[in-house]
């Protein structure tokens, strides 16, 4: 039962985030900022510690500070959250990608913060910060479909999330099929977010008037 639930979460979360990924994320930067930070401190802490994500109480505790920092900073500064939030899931996917494939270590640790530097580089010198959105949301959205079904084939365990931090890796691990399939979905998400959202853009005046 804890599995069909934790699937059934991830599979409309991220069939939400695959479809509406643009309006949800900036909608909801202060949270995303915080768990974007939280995973980033813990993720950093359990490299250096040698511990798994999460592993110590170390991780627990800069995981919350940095995810509080990352969701007022979200909160206060419109830009300063969009590209908090590239560079994390820039970060994030560079480093899953490595480390599925060449195993954990500081060549990972280099290619997530390169994915990193590409997406901000994209996003903002190019000002292309609404095609970045919707390229990391329907990515993450993608991502988050995959995990929940191999969740309920029993394909991958909530161990195996819990240790290395990232669905990523026991994405990959189970087969590098996975993440042909995952590239595909996230190519339907990006295609129809960018025709629902052609004329959509959102405000900074409608972010911080929902935000109080």
């Amino acid at each position: 039962m804890q599995i069909f639930l934790i699937s059934l979460i991830a599979f409309l979360m991220g069939l939400a985030i695959l479809v509406y990924g643009y309006r949800i994320f900036l909608v909801l930067l202060p949270v995303w900022g915080f768990f974007a930070g939280f995973w980033l401190g813990a993720d950093v802490t359990s490299l250096i510690l040698g511990s798994g994500f999460l592993g110590s109480v170390t991780g627990w505790v800069v995981g919350f500070i940095l995810g509080l920092l990352f969701a007022i900073l979200s909160y206060l500064f419109y830009g300063i959250a969009i590209a908090i939030q590239a560079a994390v899931i820039g970060y994030s996917v560079g480093n899953g990608l490595v480390t599925a494939f060449l195993g954990l270590g500081i060549v990972a640790v280099l290619i997530g913060v390169l994915f990193a530097v590409v997406v901000l580089v994209l996003a903002f010198a190019f000002n292309l910060q609404k095609y970045v959105v919707i390229a990391i949301t329907s990515l993450f959205g993608a991502n988050a479909l995959l995990i929940s079904i191999l969740l309920l084939l029993n394909r991958v365990s909530l161990q195996d999330l819990q240790s290395t931090g990232t669905s990523i890796i026991p994405m990959a691990n189970d087969s590098w099929l996975w993440l042909l399939v995952w590239l595909v979905v996230a190519g339907v998400g990006i295609w129809t977010q960018l025709r629902t959202n052609r004329t959509y853009e959102f405000r900074r005046e409608i972010y911080m008037e929902g935000w109080g």
